[in-house]
């Protein structure tokens, strides 16, 4: 069953810590069995109120890979870096498979 990291960056303090951030986290994703599905782009609310400002969404595997990843000591050094540059909401979802 997949898992989504879903993200949404409210307000960035530090352009150049965000931009390294952004340089080095890819290949830790990758090999944690992760890929971006979303990275900013166009986005419409098309009901009720969601604020949402630069969307990032990132899929695993499951659940516990993507825990394995957030919560590793390799990508400890790269999410402190993250929140001393920017300001974000975050959230897990683990997906259903639904038969249609």
């Amino acid at each position: 069953m997949s898992a989504y990291c879903i993200w949404d960056n409210v307000e960035v303090s530090d352009p150049a810590a965000l931009e390294e951030y952004k340089e080095r986290v890819a290949p830790l994703v990758h090999k944690h069995d992760g890929r971006y599905v979303v990275v900013g782009g166009r986005f419409a609310v098309v009901e009720g109120e969601w604020p949402l400002h630069f969307p990032v969404i990132i899929e695993f595997p499951n659940l516990d890979k993507a825990y394995e990843w957030y919560e590793s000591s390799e990508y400890a050094e790269l999410k402190a870096l993250r929140l001393s540059g920017s300001k974000a909401n975050a959230v897990f979802i683990e997906g259903l498979e639904i038969n249609a």
